[in-house]
């Protein structure tokens, strides 16, 4: 892999109901990509190999929730890049944490 982002996005909503619906169609959207991707508690982390790619998906997540019927949206993001080598991945990370 050679980059990794975290996106925590935060529609602005009338219940907690309508947030969870309007993110769900978030991670749905994510989904849709076809890329790796992990859901947690916070916030969901998608990696691949285009830089790119992965900025145009962050950019589209706010049109989605804005599309979910949001008036406003905010994110927090986080980047990890390394065009000339390899980023740790999702199973390197959290794998050890998850085996029963």
């Amino acid at each position: 892999m050679k980059a990794s982002v975290a996106i925590q996005s935060l529609p602005q909503a009338e219940n907690d109901k309508e947030l969870v619906r309007m993110v769900d169609e978030v991670i749905d959207y994510i989904r849709s990509t076809g890329l790796n991707y992990y859901v947690g508690p916070f916030e969901t982390t998608i990696e691949g190999e285009n830089y790119d790619q992965l900025m145009d998906i962050v950019k589209e997540c706010q049109h989605v929730a804005i599309r979910a019927g949001a008036p406003k949206v905010s994110a927090y993001i986080k980047v990890v890049y390394e065009p000339e080598g390899e980023i740790l991945t999702i199973d390197q990370k959290v794998t050890k944490h998850h085996q029963g």
